[in-house]
């Protein structure tokens, strides 16, 4: 993939600089509760009509994967789409659903890249920094570097190293038997060998994970009638 989209513009050149003070930052190396009761999945959606977003996120019983909370935050979108610096759209909206639960969790997945970014912080890690929770990115595709699919084994718990400049960002993992890989990389307070772990844990029945698909159901669900989660 050509880092040409990537390059920086002038305007928005104090992100950019926030996002090499954010990566002095970054914990690659697994700082988590002792146990960890709840693990959150994230999502944000965009209502086109009114140029409003909703972040929402799902807390789940890390054993069960039972729904244990959710809340949501809907707000204008404040900052336009650059590529490279996604995060700074996006987390604002997390940010203030977070504020909104009673049940915080011990580990956020994320639809989204980690390390595994151009400039080493995806919304993963942004995010994980942010709350200083502990975060997993675990995204449907690949954003950087490269991995060698003829050696990716078509069984589930499969993995083969993605490649960036010559650093290891994350994994390809097949989550399930024969469907496409997930890219798991480090978000922050975490190793990488515990997040493919805690991905495989979460993937028992599907390719992605259980966070994910609460909170993707949910956002979507937001967008087509949140009065109805109001009156729950």
């Amino acid at each position: 993939m050509s880092n040409d989209i990537f390059d920086k513009k002038p305007e928005f050149e104090i992100y950019y600089d926030l996002q090499n003070s954010l990566r002095e930052k970054v914990i690659i190396y697994d700082q988590l509760p002792e146990v960890i009761q709840y693990i959150a999945g994230v999502d944000v959606a965009y209502n086109d009509i009114n140029d409003n977003m909703i972040g929402a996120i799902v807390v789940l019983n890390a054993e069960t994967h039972e729904v244990v909370e959710k809340a949501f935050h809907e707000m204008e979108i404040a900052f336009p789409y650059v590529p490279g610096l996604f995060s700074f759209r996006e987390i604002p909206s997390l940010i203030e659903a977070f504020k909104k639960l009673t049940i915080k969790p011990d580990l956020i997945v994320c639809d989204a890249q980690g390390i595994a970014h151009p400039k080493g912080i995806g919304m993963a890690t942004h995010l994980g920094i942010e709350l200083n929770i502990p975060t997993i990115g675990c995204a449907k595709k690949r954003l950087i570097g490269s991995y060698d699919k003829n050696l990716l084994g078509h069984e589930r718990k499969s993995t083969q190293d993605l490649i960036y400049n010559n650093i290891l960002v994350g994994k390809a993992l097949r989550t399930q038997n024969n469907t496409n890989p997930m890219f798991v990389s480090i978000g922050h307070k975490i190793s990488l060998e515990t997040a493919i772990a805690w991905v495989l844990k979460l993937t028992p029945h599907y390719r992605l994970p259980e966070t994910t698909r609460q909170a993707d159901y949910l956002v979507n669900f937001l967008l087509k009638n949140k009065n109805a989660f109001l009156s729950e």
